[in-house]
């Protein structure tokens, strides 16, 4: 049921930390912008009907040009200052859909997503109304307050979250209701939204990849050209 789909691209940071003096999002790796690898994955998924972009202010311009070749492309949004009010954006262009319909929230900056994660994240919505993609923590994990440890939770049981992120589009839109009226609102993504706000409805983890790697800090970028090399041969 692809056309019951939309996939949200997210590529409303600016790439401050990369220090590119541009979203990272329009850098290329292998010859290709890290914009254009997300929107492919999901354009050529044909679990996905319909793509929607949402690109940082001021560049909006930039990124309806690297989405023009994408036949699934709708819109390309303007995003806000945060992940969280770039979501919300988002949620306004789905304004009127129903409320079965499932919807991906992608990281752009996460350029390797592949059609089998993709596959594993439509194939639980199918029993869930909230998934998400995770890859077990290989590092020892601490939590640390005043520069102290003050808890070592079993690494077995510890997981790093990646995207896409899936979710009913009700069940989404309701959370963000909820924490959008919350004066105390802090959150990183899509999934502790719904976990904070909506604690009743479980959310299922499906595998993610060890590529599916988020471009954030300059060493990303040669381990990016390496992927994008090894796609080429």
């Amino acid at each position: 049921m692809a056309t019951q789909t939309v996939a949200v691209v997210l590529a409303g940071g600016t790439g401050e930390r990369m220090g590119a003096g541009r979203p990272k999002q329009l850098m290329e790796v292998g010859g290709r912008t890290i914009l254009a690898r997300a929107i492919a994955a999901f354009d050529a998924h044909p679990g996905v009907g319909e793509v929607v972009v949402v690109m940082a202010a001021g560049h909006l311009r930039a990124a309806a040009a690297v989405a023009a070749p994408f036949r699934k492309v709708t819109a390309v949004i303007e995003g806000g200052e945060t992940r969280t009010a770039s979501t919300v954006a988002a949620l306004g262009a789905l304004d009127g859909r129903p409320d079965g319909i499932r919807v991906l929230f992608h990281d752009a900056a996460r350029p390797f997503v592949d059609a089998a994660v993709i596959d594993r994240v439509l194939g639980a919505l199918d029993g869930h109304d909230a998934v998400a993609v995770g890859v077990p923590a290989s590092d020892t994990m601490v939590v640390v307050e005043d520069g102290l440890v003050v808890s070592m939770p079993p690494r077995a049981t510890m997981s790093r979250f990646q995207t896409p992120q899936g979710f009913r589009l009700g069940t989404v839109r309701k959370a963000y209701e909820l924490a959008l009226a919350d004066p105390e609102l802090r959150a990183t993504d899509d999934c502790g939204i719904v976990h904070r706000y909506l604690p009743d409805v479980p959310i299922r983890v499906v595998a993610g990849s060890e590529r599916n790697l988020k471009v954030t800090q300059p060493l990303d970028v040669v381990v990016a050209e390496h992927l994008a090399t090894e796609d080429e041969t």
